[in-house]
């Protein structure tokens, strides 16, 4: 009986040893295939070739829509440069997406991964995708369809809804914009209907002065354009001079004269101030000379 176990335990041993030999043989002749190695080293090099040419077509693509947009800019039919930026993004990130995309295909083919079910799972998976989130996808088509049309761009200022403020980014689901007092509105792409895009045209600043009915009409109007030339010099937004109107409205105290300039998108609310600053410096100036002269003459009367 013991020496049945003993032979028990050599052959359990043996086999082992036999195991571990053939593990060894196995490995050492998978080691030692140059056949294996070649067609390893030859899809290593394939792969590291695709990538590069990948990343240089990428490039390539880069610098062609780079020149042309810098073509259209630089073209008769000028555009708002943000607009360029906005759509060279997109494109560009547009051509990185699909570069690598069809990178992976290639690459899994290198691996002789089937690619037809790959792309049978994929175009299932996105239609049931599409069932399933018709939100985003409303979202993402929309966004197209903003950078498409040219509705607005970057650096635009902008108004949908009650959300009213400077445009920081598109994307193809979202779209950032800043308001002027530094609140950030996120807004899914689905839920922009309605636009009102205040940086497509120059802007009208209209500005209506209240004086009193005791001043003449024709030297005020004579004072306010006077003060409006050094306006206009110093105020590089305006584009053409301000034009006074005339009276828009009179009541039993005062009359208002109206005033207007065209200036560039988004600076309206500066000339304004601007055009009512420099009209009220004028006249207080000018009410200071008329008091002076009051009392001038009060002065001559009494020593009369």
């Amino acid at each position: 009986m013991q020496n049945s176990g003993n032979e028990t335990d050599t052959d359990t041993a043996q086999e082992v040893i036999g195991e571990a030999l053939a593990f060894k043989d196995m490995v050492w002749k998978w080691l030692t295939d140059s056949e294996m190695w070649t067609v390893v080293l030859l899809a290593a090099v394939r792969i590291i070739i695709i990538f590069i040419l990948t990343r240089l077509l990428i490039k390539v693509v880069y610098k062609v829509i780079d020149k042309t947009l810098s073509h259209q800019e630089n073209s008769k039919l000028r555009m708002n440069p943000r607009r360029f930026i906005t759509v060279g993004g997109l494109l560009k990130n547009t051509i990185t997406v699909v570069c690598n995309f069809v990178m992976f295909l290639i690459v899994l083919s290198e691996f002789h991964f089937d690619l037809a079910p790959l792309l049978a799972g994929a175009g299932v998976l996105g239609l049931a995708i599409g069932f399933g989130a018709q939100s985003v996808v409303k979202d993402v088509i929309t966004g197209f369809f903003i950078i498409l049309e040219d509705q607005f761009a970057v650096g635009d200022v902008i108004q949908t809804g009650t959300f009213k403020g400077t445009v920081e980014m598109i994307g193809i689901r979202t779209t950032r914009i800043v308001s002027h007092t530094g609140e950030v509105y996120i807004l899914p792409n689905g839920a922009i209907t309605t636009v009102t895009n205040f940086s497509l045209s120059n802007a009208l600043a209209i500005v209506d002065i209240p004086i009193k009915n005791e001043r003449n009409l024709q030297d005020t109007i004579k004072l306010i354009q006077q003060a409006l030339v050094s306006t206009n010099e110093n105020t590089p937004e305006m584009i053409s001079s301000p034009n006074v109107l005339g009276v828009q409205s009179l009541s039993t105290s005062e009359y208002a004269l109206r005033i207007v300039a065209d200036c560039l998108p988004t600076y309206r609310e500066k000339v304004e101030r601007q055009i009512q600053m420099d009209v009220k410096q004028a006249i207080e100036r000018e009410e200071v000379l008329e008091l002076q002269a009051t009392k001038g003459e009060e002065g001559t009367c009494d020593g009369a």
